[in-house]
């Protein structure tokens, strides 16, 4: 294919030889979701081996993809991102975020979902689904946690756009505060049941460490500005504050890093954090 002499030193033209291909987006979105091994990727995506086989050649070659060893007889290997490829991360998640707005929805701008859209039935969707091993974000307290707890019975995850930002006119945006507030208050009932809590947006972890100080809040606030969470669950997102971020949902996970529970919507943010502890509380139970 004859290319334009500007290609060589543009990075969206360079940047499409690697993303520009239908199946290798879907390949990456799916290694995201911790699908890594071939069968797996084969499975979810539809694709023929042969041609599966090539793509992954061809994000190895790129340096997006590497192979880890998992087994010798017979040699199996799972494909993991290097540093490049959780670099195209927010990249996906923007495609999402354009897709959800835009496509399959009439391009308002929210921080909600209604209850008939793509993104509900999506967020949905994820009860059963394991949240990939080894999946890290950064702490208000300076060190990288899991995102699921190892040692508690059940993780309550809660996503919100971000704490101090005057959001306008963007609907279900506001009451950040007020939610870590009652999960605060609220943290004493989640630790006597058994349970971790999460909270997760997209700040910086020096904003979410000072919020954290100035508030009191015991629990781990964790920082997805790389996007790792909402492009292995494929999160909701919205474009606001001058970046793309979380729209408020709870997730409650099991021991096994299982979502057993979703509330997305949440529109009445003290009823879904007593529904979340309620629900946490019975998750813990079945351990």
């Amino acid at each position: 294919m004859r290319k334009h002499n500007a290609d060589k030193t543009c990075g969206i033209a360079q940047a499409a030889v690697v993303m520009g291909d239908w199946w290798n987006v879907l390949v990456l979105r799916e290694i995201a979701r911790g699908h890594v091994r071939f069968d797996a990727l084969a499975a979810e995506i539809g694709l023929s081996r042969n041609v599966l086989t090539e793509r992954l050649g061809r994000l190895v070659a790129h340096g997006v993809l590497r192979l880890s060893l998992y087994q010798r007889r017979p040699v199996r290997y799972e494909y993991l991102l290097t540093d490049s490829g959780l670099a195209l991360l927010p990249l996906l998640v923007a495609m999402q975020d354009w897709g959800d707005r835009w496509v399959l929805g009439d391009g308002t701008l929210t921080a909600t979902a209604t209850e008939d859209g793509a993104e509900h039935a999506r967020v949905h969707a994820l009860t059963g689904t394991r949240l990939p091993a080894g999946l890290q974000l950064p702490g208000a307290q300076g060190a990288d946690l899991p995102v699921a707890s190892p040692d508690a019975a059940a993780t309550v995850l809660f996503t919100y756009p971000g704490t101090g930002i005057d959001w306008g006119e963007i609907p279900g945006s506001a009451g950040c505060t007020l939610e870590n507030r009652l999960f605060r208050e609220a943290w004493p009932d989640f630790r006597e049941a058994g349970v971790e809590v999460r909270g997760i947006s997209t700040q910086l972890v020096h904003e979410q460490a000072e919020f954290a100080r100035a508030e009191d809040i015991p629990y781990p606030l964790l920082s997805d500005a790389a996007h790792r969470l909402a492009a292995a669950l494929r999160l909701p997102t919205f474009h606001g504050a001058g970046g793309l971020r979380h729209k408020r949902l709870i997730l409650i996970l099991d021991a096994e890093r299982t979502v057993r529970h979703t509330l997305f919507p949440v529109t009445d943010i003290p009823e879904a954090v007593a529904e979340s502890l309620r629900l946490a509380t019975d998750c813990a139970k079945t351990v």
